[in-house]
């Protein structure tokens, strides 16, 4: 049995005009072309779908039911060729975002809150990994795009791993101290300033952001004192406003106005806390090329 649905489209045309002339022009085709496939689909169900008389056109028992069965079939493709193409564009789907904390304090709320006006069928969740563990999570496919601050990754490294990184927001660390640290009162300070200060950072063993600010550290000129490391910004902050030492932490991290804590720009040769993005280079995923385009990353970068 060979029926498509070009054969049902005109069989249900006739059927709700019950002419073959008026179904014919509303298909805009000729009437012997329609007449032949309504005939080819009786002859393909063996049954008769129009009782046909000299005064007379109605439909048969069969014919009622195919009318009934074949809208709800067409009906039902067009919802399906309608979502295919929601799917195409990444108007439906799933996206899982990897994050590190401190981006939540940028940029990255108010760029959901517009993905999420933009495309309300698309279901995202939020997962709060460190770069090592989004790096990770990205390759075994466990999340989709993944936001992590310097450094950058090798060329290298994102070649073997299938991955593809780009700059889309430019940042600046700025050093956190406690409000009557005799740093908090100034415009701005040389990163030199503290290296008398008990550094507090985060885990140097998790991800090479806190290892690059030491680095950094150590380019001005001093091996700053590990005083304290933790797993997450808001303990550093916590730490910074009981006086226990000073952090570098990105200049987003002042938005939160933290009880007791300063945070003070640095002159020259500063840290950078660009924050970039990461996703497959392997999939064209549509979701991932949706949300591409409301963040529509550049290589330069946007203002956080």
């Amino acid at each position: 049995m060979s029926i498509d649905l070009k054969q049902l489209k005109y069989f249900l045309a006739v059927a709700e005009e019950k002419s073959f002339s008026r179904a014919a022009e509303r298909l805009h085709i000729s009437q012997p072309p329609l007449s032949q496939q309504i005939m080819k689909l009786e002859s393909e169900l063996g049954v008769r779908l129009f009782a046909r008389t000299t005064r007379s056109f109605e439909l048969t028992v069969a014919g009622k039911a195919l009318m009934t069965e074949a809208a709800d079939l067409l009906a039902r493709m067009r919802m399906t060729i309608d979502t295919i193409r929601q799917i195409d564009r990444g108007e439906v789907g799933r996206l899982r975002v990897g994050i590190v904390g401190s981006a939540m304090w940028g940029p990255i709320p108010s760029l959901l809150e517009r993905f999420q006006s933009e495309f309300p069928k698309v279901t995202w969740t939020l997962h709060e990994l460190g770069p090592d563990e989004q790096f990770e999570a990205l390759r075994s496919k466990q999340i989709d795009v993944g936001f992590w601050r310097e450094p950058r990754l090798e060329e290298e490294e994102l070649k073997a791993a299938h991955l593809h990184q780009e700059l889309c927001f430019r940042e600046n660390v700025c050093v956190a101290v406690h409000k009557n640290h005799a740093l908090a009162g100034r415009e701005a300070i040389d990163l030199v300033d503290i290296a008398n200060e008990p550094m507090l950072t985060l885990h140097l063993s998790q991800s090479a952001e806190p290892r690059y600010l030491i680095q950094c550290c150590v380019n001005a000129g001093f091996q700053p004192t590990i005083f304290q490391e933790a797993a997450e910004p808001q303990t550093l902050l916590a730490m910074v406003g009981a006086g226990l030492g000073v952090a570098l932490l990105p200049e987003t991290t002042s938005r939160i106005g933290w009880p007791g804590v300063v945070f003070v720009p640095i002159k020259a040769n500063t840290p950078s806390a660009n924050l970039y993005i990461t996703y497959t280079s392997q999939d064209d995923a549509p979701v991932v090329r949706a949300f591409l385009k409301i963040l529509k990353p550049d290589g330069d970068g946007g203002a956080p």
